[in-house]
């Protein structure tokens, strides 16, 4: 079960944010709309992810209402041009690209819809937990629209560019069974019980080294760009910088006296 709320930090009409100890909880809080991604709840997002919180050691985002995100709002993109939607997809990848580079480890429990530009966002957290009844598409395809939220990018990374374009052709939906075998979650869980993991796990993370899970996020999606060569060479700057400090000693002392560590 998630622990008992610990400190509500602020809670605005579209993103209620609350303290539980180490872990932040982020709520999507459009559920007449199933969540969808408006101006303001993208706004609120790029607030929080360039401050996030003195003391949040991981992070956990859920949707109100049943439903992760049902995706973009269309309901403002009717009459745009070109170079506004433009403008609209690259603000856009510079928020996904705060929650994909953040140090602090960011979970999604994913429930319900997660479709386009949610499934978006769901790809750019670092641990996704869906409930088994979860809804995974793309339907931009079916909409007379291509993707603006990073997808073509880092969907195709997890599933593949074959997948990928399959998926916008025919509006293929997939459920969270089938989304944690292609690669769209880590865990599947019974339906009401992704928050619960979510948190679970966001706690065990919480516990580990603040430096080493910066570094695993950063270093990692570095090195996955790299040629080779490079990438073996960063892996050898990141293991001796992380092997250097306070936190290997506490891990190692830890490790042979036989108890968990104390990660400051």
């Amino acid at each position: 079960m998630s622990p008992p709320e610990t400190g509500r930090m602020a809670e605005a009409d579209v993103l209620t944010v609350t303290a539980k100890g180490p872990v932040t909880h982020l709520m999507l809080n459009r559920p007449e709309k199933r969540n969808a991604l408006n101006d303001d709840l993208v706004a609120a997002l790029d607030g929080f992810f360039s401050a996030v919180p003195e003391g949040t050691r991981a992070i956990v985002i859920s949707g109100a209402g049943g439903h992760f995100s049902s995706g973009l709002d269309l309901s403002q993109h009717v009459r745009r041009g070109p170079l506004e939607v433009m403008a609209h997809s690259r603000n856009w990848h510079r928020v996904m690209a705060r929650v994909a580079t953040s140090s602090i480890p960011v979970v999604a429990a994913m429930a319900g819809a997660v479709m386009g530009g949610g499934l978006e966002f769901g790809a750019a957290c670092h641990v996704r937990v869906a409930e088994q009844s979860v809804r995974f598409q793309m339907p931009e395809g079916l909409r007379g629209i291509f993707v603006g939220g990073g997808g073509s990018v880092r969907i195709s990374r997890l599933i593949g560019p074959d997948r990928l374009t399959e998926m916008m052709l025919t509006g293929r939906t997939y459920s969270g069974i089938e989304g944690e075998r292609l690669g769209l979650a880590h865990h599947v869980v019974p339906e009401g019980q992704a928050l619960d993991k979510a948190f679970e796990l966001a706690e065990r993370i919480a516990r580990n080294s603040p430096t080493i899970n910066g570094f695993v996020i950063q270093a990692i999606a570095q090195i996955a760009t790299m040629p080779p060569e490079a990438g073996l060479y960063a892996e050898s700057l990141t293991a001796a910088l992380s092997q250097t400090g306070p936190d290997a000693e506490e891990g190692l002392r830890a490790f042979l006296e036989k108890r968990a560590p104390v990660f400051r």
